[in-house]
């Protein structure tokens, strides 16, 4: 089978939403990446009572920190969807080694991760609202990168 993209969350500290996406990943075939530390424990009732089963069911990778995710990822592109993009996640060309960055559901990603990456992209939205729930952001550029690759 052909690689897909790759979603990787940066820190996240919402339980449910991280059982969400993971949900996505299994049911879309999906490589999840999650860098640490989370802002809650993996047996969290709260975890558990969204990912069900799906999580036997997604590839998952820990990041023991950012370093050790960017170094991991050294020679490949990341994307960063961000409200703080320019260029709408609909006119992108996704490639399909493209690992796709969201930030934490509370703070997003620090400055010097914006500055690491040069792709960063944006879901438009009404003015004067902040942003989707991040598993909604997630499926909506996941299902576009796979829709734009051909996968859908």
């Amino acid at each position: 089978m052909s690689q897909k993209p790759k979603i990787a969350l940066y820190e996240p500290d919402i339980p449910q939403n991280t059982a969400a996406i993971i949900r996505t990943c299994a049911c879309l075939g999906t490589k999840l990446e999650i860098i640490e530390p989370c802002g809650f424990l993996l047996s969290d009732k709260r975890f558990k009572r969204v990912v069900m089963d799906y999580m036997e069911n997604t590839k998952i990778e820990f990041h023991k920190s950012s370093d050790s995710f960017f170094e991991a990822k050294k020679n490949q592109r990341i994307v960063l969807m961000t409200t703080k993009g320019t260029l709408s996640y609909t006119n992108f060309k996704f490639k399909t080694d493209d690992t796709i960055l969201f930030g934490r559901e509370s703070a997003g990603v620090p400055n010097y991760v914006h500055k690491l990456i040069e792709n960063r992209l944006k879901i438009p939205m009404k003015n004067n609202l902040r942003s989707l729930n991040i598993a909604s952001s997630v499926a909506v550029v996941l299902a576009e990168s796979l829709r734009q690759l051909k996968f859908l």
